[in-house]
């Protein structure tokens, strides 16, 4: 779709208005619904109170906040419009659904015991089965679909008051039950771009040109071989010849029955002041988190901090389809502006890049150790994990 921002007009920027004032997020002015006219205006003008609806309705959704409707945007503006009972919910691999009433009927599964896992706003095999289990429990034909009977159930039997999340106490309970050694644990790592798609072109301190892809595909490389040496099992999520999308990237993760997927990414800005690291975990306005997901972008985000010169910009709950899709724990990492001079001194660093390697690797470790038997940030070093390992396998 055409991207839509501050001084546009038309049809299309009606039908974002009329969104936005149906979620609460902007008034009409009369105080009257925004359907009827205001859709079918051939005027209506992105204006600085529609700007400021879509921030804030971008804030709310864990999207990038920069007051244009492009394609995430204007799709989760869809998902957030539909409401449980006005359409049919069936889990369909051609064209699978999305949507705040998916996300609805993950909730009243959840609280009535039967969902455990986290609250997406995807219909997928889990919800499927978990609707099913629903519907033989209480007498209906189980078909996995959420029709006028099985709503009618839903709202019959109500709620109930759970203790805490059981996707979060599950993610924690497998991360127990695996033990703190790194061996046999299973990582995808995802380096961004690939293929044609280089990204963007710096230089490096010796007067060398590196590209964004080759960047990341090094680090990638970096720790996939620090990961091997502990026994870990790695997997890439794609060639060096491949740029899948996200949506991909996250079904092939899907694939290789991970434990965690750990995406690098670099970043961008027309400011050249914009600088420092952040990392990223599924979050969104559902109060559904990836608890494993927040506490190891925060390992990640302290060790690499304290390893290079990067500004920490911490870590941040969002909703993109890399963090949503994947069936395990996924952090993406956003290692430093390529548009920063500071930042692109580090990442076209070598030993900068070993120690970005070190610093994640030392945060995977962090992670399974549980708070026991930890040093402190930035001083596990990986000869030092490396001598552990060994000696507790021994």
């Amino acid at each position: 779709m055409h991207r839509l921002r501050h001084g546009d007009r038309g049809p299309a920027v009606a039908e974002i208005r009329s969104t936005l004032t149906d979620l609460g997020f902007l008034q009409n002015g009369n105080g009257s619904s925004s359907h009827g006219a205001r859709w079918l205006a051939s005027d209506a003008e992105f204006d600085h109170h529609l700007d400021s609806a879509v921030r804030a309705f971008q804030q709310q959704r864990g999207l990038l906040v920069d007051g244009v409707v492009g394609p995430a945007t204007y799709r989760t503006l869809k998902e957030a419009s539909y409401r449980l009972g006005a359409r049919t919910l069936i889990y369909q691999l051609s064209a699978p659904l999305f949507g705040d009433d998916v996300a609805t009927l993950q909730t009243r599964l959840q609280d009535l015991g039967f969902y455990f896992g986290r609250v997406d706003g995807f219909f997928g095999p889990q919800t499927h089965e978990s609707l099913s289990g629903f519907q033989r429990e209480i007498g209906l034909a189980a078909d996995g679909i959420c029709g006028p009977a099985t709503l009618r159930s839903l709202e019959l039997l109500g709620t109930r008051v759970t203790g805490g999340s059981p996707h979060a106490i599950s993610e924690e309970e497998v991360v127990r039950r695996s033990g703190p050694q790194l061996s046999g644990k299973r990582i995808v790592l995802d380096p961004g771009l690939g293929g044609a798609d280089r990204g963007l072109a710096v230089r490096s301190a010796r007067g060398e040109t590196l590209y964004e892809a080759d960047i990341l595909w090094d680090l990638a490389r970096r720790l996939e071989g620090r990961m091997a040496a502990t026994g870990m099992e790695t997997f890439l999520s794609r060639p060096h010849h491949d740029n899948p999308s996200d949506a991909e990237r996250a079904a092939r993760a899907n694939t290789f029955d991970a434990d965690l997927t750990i995406s690098l990414r670099c970043d961008s800005n027309a400011s050249e002041a914009a600088n420092g690291i952040a990392s990223f975990h599924f979050g969104n306005s559902h109060g559904s988190t990836s608890t494993i997901g927040q506490i190891l972008s925060g390992f990640i985000q302290r060790e690499i901090v304290a390893r290079t010169a990067l500004l920490d910009c911490r870590t941040h709950g969002r909703t993109w389809d890399l963090l949503r899709l994947t069936n395990m724990p996924t952090v993406q990492v956003d290692l430093g502006y390529l548009t920063n001079v500071g930042d692109v001194a580090v990442l076209t660093d070598p030993r900068a890049r070993d120690a970005i390697a070190e610093g994640i690797l030392v945060s995977v470790k962090r992670l399974y150790l549980l708070g026991q038997d930890d040093q402190p940030t930035g001083t596990f070093t990986f000869a030092g994990l490396l001598a552990s390992e060994l000696s507790t396998a021994d």
